[in-house]
């Protein structure tokens, strides 16, 4: 059964952050998947998930993106990982 779509965007504290993304630091580094929670829901990220870094300007605004991609197609790693 598939989950339905989603496409949220979520305020944390800069400790929240931190803590998440040492986390995220850690499994990249040891070639681990991991689990990680935004906005109530868990959910793994893999191993091969692709990571890009995205810079925005417009509008008066400048944006940085750190963004994980996968997909879930053949998504049959054993690998838990720790939760971020």
């Amino acid at each position: 059964m598939s989950k339905p779509d989603r496409d949220i965007e979520k305020i944390y504290s800069t400790e929240e952050v931190v803590a998440k993304l040492r986390r995220l630091a850690d499994a990249l580094e040891t070639g681990k998947s991991f689990r990680i929670q935004i906005a109530g829901e868990r959910f793994r990220v893999p191993v091969r998930a692709e990571f890009s870094i995205e810079h925005e300007r417009g509008d008066g605004e400048e944006e940085v993106e750190f963004q994980l991609r996968w997909n879930l197609e053949n998504d049959a790693e054993d690998d838990e990982g720790p939760v971020v």
